[in-house]
């Protein structure tokens, strides 16, 4: 399923320039959006494609001790085509069965069963687990073009996504719907010109239909002046919505092959960063001027390393060849394989790199992930979010990190 990528910044900071996209539009009266009074949220990724080559599937999300540390899992990721939500992968969400083994409580699918998949297992599991709610993203790196053309009529995109969210089949399994739009009204795969307004007039109407259901949203963390944040209008679209993912990483890799060697994700700004502004504090301290609520903002951390090979200098800033080898896309690797194959050997800005013969990797280890979340306690923000739950060790060291 290589055709659905994480969350990234990856082609889109060499259009990146992508320019003078400002913040505007006529504000809206106030609407009275649901709220959640709990504090700490730990919200995780679950790929509907991690089934297949990677082998994860819900039920590792149990063996490993991540479900009773999760708050919320964000179930990654539905379609946006045709102005309205869609599945994404048919067999993956509702039609996969699994033997006892695989399955959540031990107890067999049968092949004439109404609900199996994912869906199916997210539902036991959250029967074992019932604090724990289940999200639905729509969208992401590959599938955000779609955004485009729903935001033209909010309330026909609304209307689909509640009634897919909703469907009889899978009644129980979603408390709620996330939104992956990267990026209103500037570039990533893609280039949206919708204007600075259609983020906010579609999380208006997303919180209209879903009335005091979950509506949740993973935004860019371009902390530049006249950036991704300044593009549209996330201060506005705040009220409507229950807390911002931040994706506080994908800040730098080997989209740029030759370097500057720079860690992906973070947390303050170094002597030496590439481009001012990228790294986590800027883009919270500007999320939070233009009035969103620490409250409502969950800080972003990559379960996963981005790395360059042809590297000579340990420290940051090196030159580099082209991107180092991962199992399943060039430059890229989970945290469970790096913490083996390329150990930590230094830290940077909040967050830690490692070199091991010509390959360099930046990545969060527990320690990091510490300072991390003590920042994020700090900023009175609402919890962190990760992407994505296969990238963990089998006893979740990561997310006992997060959770602590």
């Amino acid at each position: 399923m290589s055709r659905l990528r994480r969350k990234s910044f990856s082609a889109l900071l060499a259009v990146a320039a992508a320019a003078g996209l400002v913040a505007g539009g006529a504000t809206a009266p106030v609407a009275a959006a649901a709220t959640d009074a709990s504090v700490g949220k730990v919200v995780g990724y679950f790929t509907e494609w991690g089934v297949y080559d990677r082998n994860y599937h819900v039920k590792n999300i149990e063996t490993s001790g991540s479900a009773s540390k999760l708050t919320h899992i964000n179930y990654a990721f539905g379609n946006v085509t045709n102005g309205g939500c869609a599945l994404g992968d048919a067999y993956a969400d509702y039609q996969k069965t699994y033997d006892a083994a695989g399955s959540v409580d031990g107890v067999a699918d049968t092949w004439d069963q109404p609900l199996a998949g994912s869906f199916n297992q997210l539902k036991k599991l959250k029967a074992k687990h019932p604090g724990l709610k289940v999200i639905w993203s729509f969208g992401g790196w590959t599938w955000s073009g779609g955004f485009g053309q729903a935001a033209k009529n909010p309330t026909a995109f609304a209307n689909s996504c509640y009634n897919l969210v909703n469907d009889p089949r899978w009644a129980g399994v979603f408390d709620g719907i996330d939104i992956d739009w990267e990026y209103p009204n500037a570039c990533g795969l893609s280039c949206d010109t919708s204007g600075a307004a259609a983020f906010k007039n579609l999380l208006q109407a997303l919180r209209a239909k879903f009335g005091s259901k979950l509506v949740t949203a993973a935004i860019t963390a371009d902390g530049t002046s006249g950036g991704k944040i300044d593009a549209a209008d996330y201060g506005g679209a705040a009220q409507y919505v229950n807390w911002y993912n931040v994706m506080t990483y994908d800040y730098f890799g080997a989209w740029a092959a030759q370097g500057p060697t720079a860690p992906h994700s973070p947390l303050t700004s170094y002597s030496g960063i590439p481009t001012p502004g990228f790294y986590s504090d800027a883009a919270i301290q500007k999320l939070k001027s233009k009035g969103v609520p620490a409250s409502k903002l969950l800080l972003g951390i990559g379960f996963y390393g981005r790395g360059w090979t042809g590297v000579t200098q340990s420290a940051p800033g090196g030159t580099a060849t082209g991107p180092a080898p991962g199992k399943y896309e060039q430059g890229i690797e989970d945290y469970k394989v790096l913490k083996a194959s390329c150990p930590a050997t230094g830290t940077v800005a909040g967050t830690a790199y490692a070199k091991c013969g010509s390959n360099w990797w930046s990545y969060d280890t527990p320690s990091t992930i510490a300072g991390k979340i003590s920042y994020a306690k700090t900023q009175g923000l609402g919890g962190a979010m990760f992407w994505e739950l296969s990238g963990d060790t089998t006893n979740g060291e990561l997310i006992t990190a997060v959770a602590k």
